[in-house]
């Protein structure tokens, strides 16, 4: 199958459910309305509360939900074949992220920008509050240490990116000071800054800059300590000093390297070389139902609720804004994703190097090297190789030179991770601050104590065991194999909060509460084997976690159909208009 075809297929599949099914969902269920007052406005304090043109909080919100996820997702679970993931990604976005990531958007705006985790307390009840908080805060607090790590194995695998990513910051700076304090257009100057910083790509790629181990400590934990502290420093800011104008630019680089790899199928075109259906890769999970989970990003995300209901919420300066933010944004992801299939599953079959004699593997044999077991293709330097190398050899296709596609790729990479770094980084300061408020525990819920909780419990996972490299990466991973099942059971609860706020508003609900049933099914089927495997293997930190984890999400699902019962057996009243 030629995978140009499955792309534009997609693409204009994505562009017809905006304006439909987009559309419908913001008239006719969630009434977005263009006259109410929102928090960014009501609440604004220059710091978190901004009013934010559309299109700059556009970049916010997608490069904060993307992160790596629509890649390392896809790039693994192409195993089972190119055609369950393209349909999960498919439908799965249309259906059930957008209308997820949409949702949490609105609620949470009619609800002073409160997490959608704190609004739960409003719509449901306060034990049902304090339990989603504390499973946001544990997703949060695996994100922030994974993804310190992570940067610093990108920055490692990648170094001709180091100077990219660094220099987009002062970068980002200028942008928000020339556009907040100078009025100046923030669609020239963001032109202006995104063609600086593939300037710095440029510079990147013929000067690397790889660290060196020093004061004893390995150059992966150097950068794993900097880009805690970093993110400590970046969540404190003023969204509009760092935050919107470096997501503002990402976005913009987000829409380049899609394009580039647009192009790339348009003039490759080349064919999958990935199998179209394969239920039983060597080693690998049942297909029914880890590929849920394994795809997350890309279709639906528990995390893209915090990011809608923690900082998008917050800047969002009109409710007809909404559609665009919420729905337009994960059909954007979702077309990432279908391009990631289309890299790892096609692309990668331009050509591969085999690793053990330097033989330049091509077709199917590129692709069978590569995922020929579970094992082999899960690590994440064994996904991201397979995107970039995709990535790379369909944008050599039309002449850009592969030192400079690498780069390219490799800054993509970085920029998003850290981006997700530093607003999950923002995020947790706010659970933890709406935690604190909630039990008068006043020095935890001031800027610098909830930030400082937030990146030393991060700290705390990643060196409990020491500062070797070994240890950090023991340290910070510990608690992953966890991550994909809490974060699609979060999804589910989220759509749970969105589908009560409904039920009380008396609007239908059956277009969140099927995608709710669903997730629930699926996330809960793979938590209960995977319980299974860490109680035969003797994991009883794993198991005692996601054992508790599981619990609290059975008890507010039961909290939560109980007022639902109430509400259709007593007929209550909507709320108003602001809950």
């Amino acid at each position: 199958m030629n995978s140009l075809v499955i792309a534009l297929l997609c693409f204009v599949g994505y562009i017809v459910a905006y304006h439909t099914y987009g559309k419908f969902l913001s008239k006719k269920i969630f009434q977005t309305d263009e006259a109410l007052e929102c928090p960014s406005c009501t609440l604004r304090d220059d710091k978190d509360y901004v009013p934010t043109k559309k299109e700059v909080l556009f970049g916010h919100h997608f490069t904060s939900i993307a992160g790596l996820g629509p890649i390392v997702g896809p790039a693994i679970a192409i195993i089972w074949g190119w055609v369950p993931a393209v349909l999960w990604v498919f439908l799965g976005s249309i259906f059930m992220g957008a209308v997820h990531d949409f949702g949490s958007l609105v609620v949470s705006m009619r609800n002073k920008g409160r997490s959608v985790g704190d609004v739960a307390s409003s719509l449901i009840s306060s034990r049902v509050r304090t339990l989603f908080l504390l499973i946001i805060f544990f997703e949060l607090l695996i994100v922030i240490a994974v993804f310190a790590l992570i940067i610093g194995i990108l920055f490692n695998m990648y170094p001709s990116a180091v100077i990219p990513v660094w220099l987009e910051i002062p970068l980002a700076i200028y942008l928000g000071y020339a556009v907040y304090k100078k009025g100046a257009s923030h669609v020239t100057w963001g032109i202006i800054a995104v063609i600086a910083m593939y300037l710095t790509v440029i510079w990147g790629a013929y000067v690397p800059l790889k660290m060196p181990e020093l004061f004893g400590l390995n150059g992966i934990v150097l950068w794993v300590l900097i880009m805690l502290i970093y993110s400590y420093i970046a969540s404190i800011l003023p969204v509009q000093t760092l935050l919107q104008p470096r997501d503002y630019i990402n976005g913009h680089q987000l829409l380049v390297a899609m394009g580039l790899l647009t192009i790339g199928a348009l003039v490759a075109h080349p064919v999958f070389v990935a199998p179209a259906y394969n239920p039983s890769p060597e080693g690998a999970p049942s297909i029914w139902p880890f590929l849920f989970v394994v795809i997350a990003c890309g279709a639906i995300s528990g995390f893209h609720s915090l990011v809608s209901s923690g900082t998008s919420a917050k800047q969002c300066e009109n409710e007809r804004d909404c559609q665009f933010i919420g729905y337009g944004s994960m059909l954007t992801e979702a077309a990432l994703s279908t391009l990631v299939i289309v890299a790892v599953g096609a692309g990668i079959g331009m050509g591969m190097s085999s690793g053990a004699d330097g033989a330049i593997l091509t077709g199917t044999d590129a692709f069978t090297t590569h995922y020929a077991s579970w094992s082999s293709a899960a690590g994440l330097g064994a996904k991201l190789k397979a995107f970039v190398v995709g990535s790379a050899n369909m944008i050599e296709s039309y002449g850009i030179p592969v030192e400079i596609a690498m780069t390219i790729m490799g800054v993509f990479l970085v920029s998003f991770a850290a981006t997700t770094l530093d607003s999950a980084t923002r995020i947790q300061r706010y659970v933890v601050a709406e935690l604190a408020e909630a039990y008068n525990v006043k020095p935890l819920a001031t800027r610098h104590g909830a930030t400082l909780v937030a990146v030393g419990t991060a700290a705390l996972v990643c060196f409990h065991n020491g500062l070797g490299i070994a240890e950090v990466k023991k340290g910070a991973l510990a608690l992953w194999p966890l991550f994909g099942t809490v974060n699609q059971l979060m999804a589910a609860m989220a759509l749970l909060v969105i589908t009560v706020y409904l039920a009380r508003k008396k609007m239908p609900t059956v277009y969140t509460a099927i995608p709710l049933v669903f997730m629930v099914i699926m996330t809960g089927w793979a938590m209960s084997i995977n319980l299974g495997t860490f109680y035969a293997k003797g994991n009883w930190m794993l198991f005692g976690i996601g054992l508790a984890v599981f619990l609290l999400e059975i008890w507010m699902i039961i909290e939560s159909l109980i007022v639902l019962k109430q509400l259709a057996a007593n007929g209550k009243e909507p709320l108003s208009s602001q809950t």
